[in-house]
């Protein structure tokens, strides 16, 4: 986890004047890259925000390697939430990021599911024996989720089956392509499977793959943009977290 550059207690004073503040004052517009697993509860989370504050958002959804290379490439995003804690880091290191910004906001988890309704133990028969045409994954090299599959992979001591695994370019994509039958099954988000009866998909022990911490920082860009700051403090309001853990994502 992240160390805080001041206590819990005063960043939250601080935190609170900063909305009190932000809600006094004109609107203002932000532009932010959001990872693409979490679109369904940045959405919520917009909505939420712009019926409370008068600031606007503008936000831009993908995996998070191509946001980030987006980022350092000049685009003018304001604030980067993504899909994990290792590229928010290095837009730090690398000047992009405005150090100390940077919090966890959400907890994310690894489903493997078929639309096909079959039963988890069926699931993880299937991935064990290698019985599936396709199995969908999100690209390991650009997107969280993907390395994520791939450490479920090599923790179950499962070699890749040529010609068989499908990636998609985000986890969003990877949904779609099980949820079209182009893959009999893949590894989602956990939080896409909010409204998937539990015995129909297999919630991914934690100990098979490394903790998925989305990180979220305020971008050079958005220093001075008290909008972009205003939603990165609500982040850490209760009602953005009630919002957060109700698309099934967990905090620290």
């Amino acid at each position: 986890m992240t160390r805080p550059l001041i206590r819990r207690s005063a960043r939250t004073v601080i935190l609170g004047s900063l909305l009190s503040l932000s809600a006094s004052l004109d609107a203002a517009e932000t532009r932010i890259a959001v990872a693409a697993n979490f679109t369904a509860a940045a959405k919520a989370l917009q909505q939420d925000f712009e019926q409370r504050y008068p600031h606007r958002l503008r936000i831009s959804y993908g995996s998070t390697g191509k946001l980030y290379t987006q980022i350092y490439q000049g685009a003018p995003f304001e604030l980067f939430m993504a899909a994990d804690s290792q590229r928010p880091a290095r837009a730090e290191r690398e000047g992009l990021a405005v150090v100390g910004s940077r919090i966890t906001y959400a907890l994310g988890g690894l489903a493997l599911w078929s639309s096909e309704n079959v039963t988890a133990a069926e699931l993880i028969a299937q991935l064990k024996g290698g019985h599936y045409r396709r199995l969908a994954l999100a690209n390991p090299k650009i997107a969280p989720y993907g390395a994520a599959a791939a450490q479920v992979m090599a923790s179950m001591a499962l070699e890749p089956q040529p010609g068989k695994q499908v990636y998609g370019e985000n986890i969003a994509q990877t949904y779609q392509f099980v949820a079209t039958g182009n893959a009999e099954l893949g590894f989602v988000a956990l939080a896409q499977m909010t409204n998937t009866p539990q015995a129909h998909y297999w919630a991914v022990p934690k100990r098979y793959y490394q903790p998925i911490r989305q990180q979220a920082v305020l971008l050079k860009r958005g220093q001075s943009s008290l909008a972009a700051e205003a939603f990165l403090a609500y982040l850490g309001e209760g009602d953005a977290r009630a919002i957060i853990h109700a698309y099934g994502y967990g905090s620290e």
